[in-house]
């Protein structure tokens, strides 16, 4: 654990004055904001317009009169379509997304035509034009390039651009209730709509010229959703940053000189993060872009010294994209660097649970319980095998990554921060593997293998639990027995410290359950044991206290308590525990041939059912 905390010297203290006004993170400019929300009200507006009757004839009719077209069936269409496209610009505007831009610049005097063309509205040409104007003037604000993304986005599309149709499509259909024939049901607006967004007369009539203005509308509707999905097919794919063979062996060599500062610097290995050096190439960070945050996990990789180069090439790549940054699970040196060098804020996000090998002992009170389930598994017939993965052999390293791929106890894999991503690769040598065995009158498909735990290694003296699985007919109490075999074989292998799991907010926990803890800190206490029904907040605490560790502080790094909600809704993605995308089956994960993300470090239904 060589290098030193950087103090502030005068260049770095230059550096982060710098970094704080400049590279603070990719804060929208104002202009972006503004216009990006011109754009949402004026396509709210315009789908109004296109919508109701009533709208286009009231006290806002000189509002509306801006929107592209407001009267007569193709206008209201042609206004409808306008409206929706604006929708879809406004949040890559408030982004600074060039692609949104260009759109945007397009779009506007399409608009203004429209204008003249159908209404022969000189204002609406004019404020269409006044809209173009600033976007053209402030061109240099709207430089972000695009976010990673693949051809899957096309059937998100579809699906979510088809229920928004539908849905609007039903307020279209009953928009015009005294030009309406019959009392037609809620079944036949629906076939109504489905009909009329493929271009084919529904099952609803109407009086006058009002069923030509639905039909229009509808048909516009069916065309933009048909349009944007066959674009976002056929768009060039910009696919999720992965690790290559070179960062890969950078990186490597960068955790064998300073591996042992932090417990989850080999979890930057993972093939599915990206990464940045530091322009002296000593240290690094990892990331992944989720829901346009790009999210680093740890501490930065390497030198101490060198952690504010990577830190300044990290805030670099993130105002290129407009992505929001932030860290997760960093420690309290990784935070204390992070804030001082990008004017970042910091809050604590749990604990991590680290045992000091030399001092674990299966005796005295407090182990008790521990003891007790050790022995009564033992006595039932179970046996323990602690092994670095270059000791096994291919036959028994497919069937442990088998077991594992078959015990996941969801269909969602669950990991990035703490998690590998993998089993038994050929390059992960030093990872340990312990398993539990029992020999039954009638073997599974696994032989006698009933639980599997897999540690990384931390430094040349640690290693870092990453992922728990047992078989759901095992007894119960399988990671208790073999995280003590782990602990007990430890020094064998040369281990000093074991980390095990990460505690959220762990803190909270423990004081919430004392005497004299005050009401503010007991409804927070409440409410954390009340998410455990989902999250296993607790259970995850009181399953890791009882190896008596030393609780090690972790924090997120974030830009500004706005972002928070982002932040953590984008990390629940990248953890696996909310899926935002739409997977593959999962007899075709099987078979795919990339290596797969494996689950998060911690089994949530293992560590209940122990």
């Amino acid at each position: 654990m060589s290098g030193k905390v950087p103090q502030r010297s005068p260049q770095l203290g230059h550096l982060s004055s710098r970094v704080r006004n400049v590279l603070r993170g990719p804060r929208p400019e104002a202009v972006p904001v503004l216009l990006g929300r011109a754009c949402a009200l004026v396509g709210l507006l315009d789908v109004a317009a296109g919508v109701f009757p009533r709208f286009r004839h009231s006290r806002m009719h000189a509002i509306a009169e801006v929107l592209p077209g407001a009267t007569g069936p193709f206008a209201a269409a042609l206004s409808l379509s306008a409206g929706v496209l604006l929708l879809l610009l406004a949040h890559g505007l408030k982004r600074g997304k060039r692609r949104a831009w260009r759109a945007a610049v397009v779009l506007l005097p399409a608009g203004a035509v429209a204008q003249f063309t159908y209404r022969h509205s000189v204002i609406g040409v004019l404020i269409s034009l006044a809209l173009l104007a600033p976007l053209l003037r402030h061109r240099d604000q709207f430089a972000a390039l695009p976010d990673p993304r693949s051809r899957w986005r096309a059937l998100a599309n579809f699906v979510l651009m088809g229920a928004g149709s539908l849905a609007l499509g039903l307020v279209i259909v009953s928009a015009h209730p005294k030009t309406l024939v019959g009392d037609p049901s809620l079944a036949d607006r629906i076939t109504h709509v489905l009909y009329g967004l493929f271009g084919f007369e529904g099952p609803v009539d109407y009086q006058g010229t009002t069923s030509w203005t639905v039909a229009f509308s509808l048909g516009a509707l069916g065309l933009l959703t048909a349009i944007t999905t066959i674009y976002l097919a056929f768009r060039p794919e910009h696919p999720a940053a992965a690790l290559t063979e070179d960062d890969e062996a950078r990186l490597r060599a960068l955790l064998a000189k300073h591996g042992g500062r932090d417990s989850l610097g080999h979890f930057a290995l993972r093939r599915d993060k990206a990464v940045v050096f530091s322009p002296s190439g000593k240290a690094a960070v990892t990331y992944r872009v989720v829901s346009g945050v790009m999210l680093a996990s740890g501490d930065p990789i390497g030198d101490v010294e060198a952690w504010p180069g990577a830190i300044e090439r990290f805030m670099d790549e993130a105002r290129a994209h407009s992505w929001t940054p932030a860290v997760m699970g960093c420690s309290e040196t990784g935070a204390e660097v992070w804030t001082r060098e990008t004017g970042l804020d910091a809050l604590e996000l749990g604990d991590e649970a680290v045992v000091d090998v030399p001092d674990f002992s299966l005796t005295g009170r407090a182990m008790r319980n521990v003891r007790q389930m050790v022995k009564r598994i033992e006595r039932a017939g179970y046996e323990t095998r602690v092994r670095r993965v270059r000791d096994l052999g291919e036959t028994e390293l497919e069937r442990i990554r088998q077991a594992a791929e078959d015990w996941r106890g969801t269909d969602t894999e669950r990991g990035f921060s703490m998690a590998l991503g993998r089993v038994g690769d050929p390059s992960d040598g030093d990872c340990l593997i312990a398993t539990a065995h029992k020999a039954d009158d009638e073997p599974g498909p696994y032989g006698d293998l009933k639980a599997i735990l897999h540690f990384v290694p931390w430094g040349t003296d640690g290693v870092s639990l990453d992922l728990m699985r047992r078989d759901r007919a095992a007894d119960p109490g399988m990671n208790e027995l073999l995280i003590v075999a782990a602990l007990q074989a430890a020094p064998k292998f040369d281990i000093a410290r074991v980390s095990l799991n990460f505690a959220m907010f762990r803190s909270a926990l423990a004081r919430g359950e004392k005497i004299g803890a005050g009401p503010v800190l007991r409804a927070w206490r409440g409410l954390l044991v009340f998410l455990s029904r989902w999250f296993q907040i607790e259970s995850l605490y009181k399953f890791n206290a009882k190896f008596q560790p030393r609780w090690e502080p972790r924090f997120v790094v974030y830009r500004a308590s706005a972002d928070l909600p982002r932040l953590g809704l984008a990390a629940m993605q990248a953890e696996g525990f909310v899926n935002m995308a739409l997977p593959l089956p999962r007899f075709l994960r099987r078979r795919a041939a990339a290596p797969l993300p494996c689950a998060h470090r911690v089994a949530e239904r293992d560590i209940q059912a122990a």
